[in-house]
């Protein structure tokens, strides 16, 4: 399951709700194409509704939850709206089906915001309320000049291309594409005796 930014010149330059495999691996990709300027509201009105249907169509026994923080409002090279807490809600959301996950960060190109959504993230999985007001520490200068945890992205927001026309035509085709599937992939797995000395 990717949910990502598509677009011309945007590497690997797939990854179209329409590309859903070959063969015996038919609709087991599930790719989410999202375009510039994304919000916490519209991502989450995507997110939610395909990340619940994966989990039903697939039935895991463990996720592996990749945090690009690339998609906050506030990174030099993302193209996306989303907050810190934003973040956060994602996590949240999928640590409420209650199966064993591993969370990852990733992306990002303003280390300041990187380290906030981190500690954010961090917060969240710990159920560990943290404050707002960034500490005394000798990194203190990076983070101002309001020296929060969330910081405003208003100012260095963009255009949000993410029509609810768009997503409900995604959030269609995607949740269609799962519904196709015949029963979670998985393989056959036996133990290997073990080799004497």
């Amino acid at each position: 399951l990717t949910l990502r930014k598509f677009g011309k010149g945007v590497y690997p330059g797939t990854r179209n709700f329409d590309e859903v495999g070959t063969k015996d691996g038919k609709y087991y990709p599930v790719n989410v194409p999202l375009m510039d300027g994304i919000d916490d509201a519209g991502y989450m009105y995507v997110f939610k509704p395909v990340v619940q249907a994966a989990i039903y169509y697939y039935k895991p026994t463990a996720i592996v939850l990749q945090c690009g923080a690339d998609s906050l409002g506030c990174d030099r090279l993302g193209c996306f709206n989303l907050s810190i807490r934003g973040h956060g809600e994602c996590i949240r959301f999928v640590r409420g089906f209650n199966i064993p996950t591993l969370i990852l960060g990733g992306g990002g190109y303003t280390i300041r915001n990187v380290s906030r959504c981190w500690a954010y993230e961090t917060s969240v999985v710990l159920q560990e309320p943290i404050d707002n007001q960034i500490p005394d520490n000798p990194y203190l200068d990076y983070f101002g000049p309001d020296y929060t945890l969330h910081p405003t992205i208003s100012a260095t927001r963009i255009e949000n291309q993410n029509t609810r026309e768009y997503l409900n035509n995604i959030l269609s085709s995607v949740l269609e594409h799962l519904r196709r599937l015949q029963g979670a992939p998985s393989i056959q797995s036996t133990l290997l005796p073990r080799l004497s000395d």
